[in-house]
């Protein structure tokens, strides 16, 4: 099983490309821009996304996805988030007036896309591969995924500030690898980041002395402008780990 990275940035700009993950070649987790690097054989290929949450820095590749590459498919693309996260997209992305309903295109029977509503601690069983949600704090519903081939998992935050539930689950998992976690601002901007429930260097550091296992550690949604800046901080406030930053086209193999 392989994890690919196309995204993991908190913005654009240059090489930037916001979050998305390319799992095997049919599975993504979220819909950031760089999705968009991909081909459209590529994109055909695509059979379910996990999306962690709403924000458009997390699907603003998703309508395009559908509309580029649901003619050469067979079958629906597959949706999975929770129930809350859904009803924002049928509201207020697939809604005629940003994009067109593909669930409904180009007809109810054989539409383009189909929603799969998941809640927080279920497992979707894909061949093997074994993707539950997990519990996540932001300002709007908000979940990480666990990706587990039974060697290996791999946790993913998507956004989160702190939440003493997702440790308690992450801690939980015996044969955890990695773990993905955000740090979208400075120290500086601490405020902002307990506002809009992101983390900060500072803020890491406390998280990470919740964590009972040795996972490799690496931090996503770093905003463009201030990555030297934020890294630097977190090697200077983190003690006992040693966060590396993601790259775009990292691949974990699990």
């Amino acid at each position: 099983m392989k994890l690919m990275i196309l995204g993991c940035s908190g913005g654009i700009g240059g090489s930037a490309r916001t979050t998305s993950m390319l799992l095997d070649d049919d599975v993504l987790i979220d819909v950031g821009t760089g999705v968009g690097d991909l081909s459209l054989a590529e994109l055909s290929l695509i059979d379910h996304v996990f999306v962690t949450h709403s924000h458009l820095d997390h699907i603003a590749c998703l309508p395009m996805l559908v509309d580029s590459a649901g003619f050469m498919r067979n079958k629906p693309l597959t949706i999975h988030a929770t129930e809350a996260t859904l009803e924002i997209l049928k509201h207020n992305v697939f809604n005629w007036k940003l994009w067109p309903d593909f669930t409904q295109i180009p007809g109810v029977q054989q539409p383009f896309m189909r929603y799969e509503a998941l809640e927080i601690g279920q497992v979707v069983d894909l061949d093997g591969r074994m993707i539950t949600a997990l519990p996540a704090n932001h300002v709007v519903p908000a979940v990480g995924y666990r990706i587990d081939s039974g060697a290996a998992s791999l946790v993913f935050t998507g956004d989160t500030t702190t939440h003493d539930a997702l440790w308690e689950t992450v801690n939980g998992i015996a044969n955890l690898r990695y773990l993905i976690i955000e740090t979208a601002f400075s120290n500086a901007e601490k405020e902002l980041a307990v506002l809009s429930k992101h983390l900060c260097p500072s803020m890491l550091a406390d998280e990470l002395l919740k964590l009972k296992l040795d996972p490799e550690i690496y931090i996503s949604h770093l905003k463009p402008g201030e990555v030297e800046l934020t890294m630097q901080e977190i090697e200077e406030c983190v003690r006992g780990v040693f966060p590396r930053m993601l790259r775009n086209g990292q691949i974990f193999e699990l």
